[in-house]
């Protein structure tokens, strides 16, 4: 989700001025949305002039300069929240999750914030990130203790178009999301996701960082019908079960007829044809990102925004035998929270394994490079497994 996104959040939040004490965030967000509860934002407006269908353009050759300046180190601080607040869903009410630890992340890089895709490698320890404003950052995940302690050795660099030019117009760079197609962080292949000119890129990744892209996947015909600002939000390679090494994306918010989220998957790998698959739409969220379990089950973050109720999160877990071309998916809600928990504009999701072998979900949000009203939030659970049903003797 971009800085201007069509719901509002974005501009809102849309203010260039110091951070304030987070202690008074939530006041300040109650107030604005019941100020401006029955008016229209400027993002609203944006929507309603973008109904008619986009047509996506091909693949940006580089559109400034010859090539991308080398990245950056830059300096992350990192301050650690006690707790997640209350929240259905998370351990202490039974549910599926376990609350392990959050960081609210800084940094005076005008270049850091509205993080909306995110990989983790296996062991937890490396995190790579990509923005809607076309930019990485691969940075050393600290732990302490189990717990999310801060970022290390952070290095932040630009994506790049095709023979690592730099890409110069806002509806190229707008990068949503990113999983890991093949290899490793330090040597391996990325999918990366963008709207607005919709595509989704292969692209090289090592220790310094992304590469230029190595070519895109054949999009489905309907992405043309897509709003500009509403498009890949989430692309995920499934790990395992029946269709082992398909790609599955959804756009933020593209309606089927009975108003379901509409969905695309390949079901053979990279080179296949896209196939639609939809999700069930509850109360309106969005779909913000998604990654798979080894077994090939999706789990699928989404958020809501709306001017009276603030931010919610939400995330869900799709089994992998239901996953198929031309299947609704509707799956288990792992956790429903709104403002009274630790969230905020919750748009990046990865999966990574801790000493223990448990599953642990990392969440990063989208702070539309507003410091005043938003945060740079780092949240991590780990997945309850569910017990087998012991059989019982005849």
């Amino acid at each position: 989700m971009s800085g201007d996104r069509n719901n509002g959040l974005g501009n809102a939040m849309d203010g260039q001025v110091p951070s304030k004490p987070s202690i008074h965030r939530r006041g300040l967000l109650t107030g604005l949305s019941a100020a401006c509860g029955v008016a229209l934002s400027n993002g609203q407006v944006a929507q309603a002039q973008q109904q008619v269908g986009v047509k996506p353009q091909q693949p940006p050759r580089g559109l400034g300069p010859p090539t991308v300046a080398p990245p950056v180190p830059i300096e992350v601080t990192a301050r650690q929240l006690s707790s997640f607040g209350r929240a259905a869903g998370v351990g202490a009410s039974g549910g599926r999750l376990e609350f392990v630890g959050g960081l609210v992340l800084a940094s005076p890089h005008k270049d850091f914030g509205g993080w909306s895709g995110l990989v983790v490698s296996e062991d937890g320890r490396r995190l790579l990130t990509v923005s809607d404003r076309g930019h990485w950052m691969m940075t050393e995940l600290v732990h302490e203790a189990g717990r999310p302690h801060g970022l290390a050795n952070a290095m932040l660099g630009d994506i790049s178009g095709l023979g690592g030019q730099l890409l110069s117009r806002f509806r190229d760079r707008d990068a949503e999301s990113i999983t890991l197609l093949d290899g490793t962080l330090a040597k391996g292949t990325v999918l990366i996701a963008f709207e607005r000119n919709h595509r989704i890129g292969r692209f090289p990744v090592s220790d310094r960082g992304i590469g230029p892209p190595l070519g895109y996947l054949k999009m489905p015909p309907d992405v043309r019908r897509i709003s500009t600002n509403k498009g890949f939000e989430s692309v995920a390679v499934l790990r395992g079960g029946p269709l082992k090494g398909a790609v599955i994306a959804f756009a933020e918010e593209y309606f089927d007829q009975a108003r379901n989220h509409t969905g695309w998957i390949w079901p053979a790998g990279i080179g296949s044809e896209p196939q639609r698959l939809g999700l069930v739409n509850i109360a309106d969220f969005a779909i913000t990102d998604a990654a798979s379990l080894p077994d090939g089950s999706l789990i699928v973050l989404e958020r809501k925004f709306r001017w009276l109720e603030g931010v919610k999160a939400r995330i869900r877990l799709i089994r992998a035998a239901d996953i198929k071309p031309g299947a609704l998916l509707d799956g288990e809600v792992l956790l429903d929270v709104d403002m009274t928990a630790e969230i905020d504009n919750m748009e990046a999701l990865a999966l990574s394994r801790n000493a223990r072998g448990q599953t642990v979900l990392t969440l990063m949000s989208d702070n539309n490079f507003n410091g005043f009203l938003q945060r740079s939030l780092l949240l991590q659970f780990t997945l309850i497994e569910l017990a087998a049903t012991p059989k019982t003797k005849p």
